[in-house]
């Protein structure tokens, strides 16, 4: 490749499947940030099936526009695996048969006690003047190929198999392509709206093209994307992108929960093993669904106790002890309600904390005095507790994530004394 500023890059993605709605080209997302890490940009993306013209016709376009193009997939044992034969005609060259990666590919099989099937031996042909990927996660080797000014790396469809292999293998080859050094970093933030926060950054955007800020907003959550490049170092750039990113911290200050990409159970999670504080969560309207993002996270066991699924008003006076009374006068979503339920799992369970949630996902059971999104989320701790009214705005599956993220933020603004 004469000019690295000249270089156009290219993925293509081979699989019938993914033009169908039942799987997603994630590898794509995947490579396409790490090839940015280079300062490597993306000028197209394409997905072609495994029909053979369809391929081929991809393959030369591909060709005649890109000088550097990365494959995914059609490496397999099987009929519609065609991808290694489509180049190697497209590139005029000859399929080699490799001795020693069928005998790898056997002794794949052999450890795990099968027989390899005869079909695997088509992977040990390799396209002529072909580097060889080892692939330490599967049976398909990948291929480093360079026609002219172009480089051509095929790669297995498996992410298990790609990531490994393109990291060990690939991007160690690339560093002599790299134009810069970049950082990248994501805010993730809580109870703001999206354009509270912009108005709270936005005289912190920059103004050098060298930076660049993007909010992005989720129901429940806003991210803040900072990226810096630098064409000296990896220190220059690491060293521009600290410092936007501590004066946007300075402006959002506690809304931020992580900013290393964490989830915000695991931040919670993290900050009960700090403490040594454990807790238990009542649930009504997200139905387990608090639970299971904090049973979702390694070595939850350390701090949560138990989870209570109490759906209906005879359930959350049955395990939870809230007096029918309370429920007849002031309805199953309620403040009153939720601070019971919270003090009554955090009694039951004998945790630290107890973590209540009631309300109305939708799309029915709302009224004009408790429409749908209302949700009370309360937390119980020894010496008191306290309840957050709520109004979510989205489908079901929004408002019961909106819930559980509410609920996740008082635990944390409470272990770090926050005031709610």
């Amino acid at each position: 490749m004469k000019n690295k500023k000249d270089l156009r890059a290219e993925i293509m993605a081979v699989g019938s499947e993914l033009l169908t709605p039942h799987f997603q080209d994630t590898n794509s997302l995947y490579l396409t940030q790490r090839l940015n890490e280079l300062g490597m940009g993306i000028s197209f993306k394409t997905i072609v099936g495994d029909d053979w013209d369809d391929l081929t016709l991809c393959i030369k376009e591909a060709l005649s526009r890109a000088n550097f193009l990365i494959a995914i997939g059609g490496l397999g044992p099987t009929r519609d695996d065609i991808t290694r034969e489509a180049f190697a005609q497209v590139l005029h060259r000859k399929l080699l048969f490799k001795e020693e990666i069928l005998q790898k590919i056997e002794e794949r099989f052999n450890c795990r006690g099968f027989k390899m099937p005869a079909v695997n031996k088509k992977q040990a042909y390799v396209i002529e003047g072909a580097e060889v990927l080892e692939n330490r996660n599967g049976t398909a080797p990948g291929l480093w190929l360079e026609e002219r000014s172009k480089i051509i790396i095929l790669l297995p469809g498996p992410p298990q198999e790609l990531k490994p292999m393109f990291e060990r293998s690939v991007w160690p080859l690339l560093q002599k392509l790299r134009t810069e050094y970049t950082a990248h970093s994501v805010l993730k933030s809580t109870g703001l709206t999206e354009s509270k926060i912009e108005s709270l950054i936005s005289k912190l955007y920059p103004k050098v093209p060298s930076l660049k800020l993007t909010t992005l907003a989720y129901p429940g959550q806003i991210e803040i994307h900072i990226s810096a490049r630098s064409k000296k170092s990896q220190d220059e750039a690491e060293k521009n992108l600290n410092k936007l990113k501590k004066t946007i911290l300075q402006k959002l200050q506690d809304y931020v929960f992580s900013t290393s990409g964490e989830e915000l159970e695991d931040v919670v999670g993290k900050l009960l093993r700090i403490n040594k504080k454990n807790l238990a969560v009542a649930e009504s309207c997200t139905g387990g669904f608090l639970a299971h993002r904090l049973t979702n996270v390694p070595g939850s066991s350390d701090y949560f106790i138990q989870g209570v699924v109490a759906y209906s008003n005879k359930a959350k006076t049955n395990l939870l002890d809230v007096p029918p009374d309370l429920i007849k006068k002031h309805g199953a979503v309620s403040l009153e309600v939720a601070q019971v339920m919270a003090i009554g799992v955090r009694r039951k369970a004998h945790s630290n904390l107890g973590v209540a949630i009631t309300g109305i996902a939708g799309p029915t059971g709302g009224t004009q005095e408790k429409p749908v999104g209302l949700v009370y989320v309360a937390l119980a701790w020894e010496e008191g507790s306290e309840v957050s009214k709520n109004l979510f705005l989205g489908k079901r599956e929004a408002i019961k994530f909106q819930s559980s993220q509410k609920a996740l933020d008082m635990a944390r603004r409470h272990l770090l004394k926050i005031k709610i």
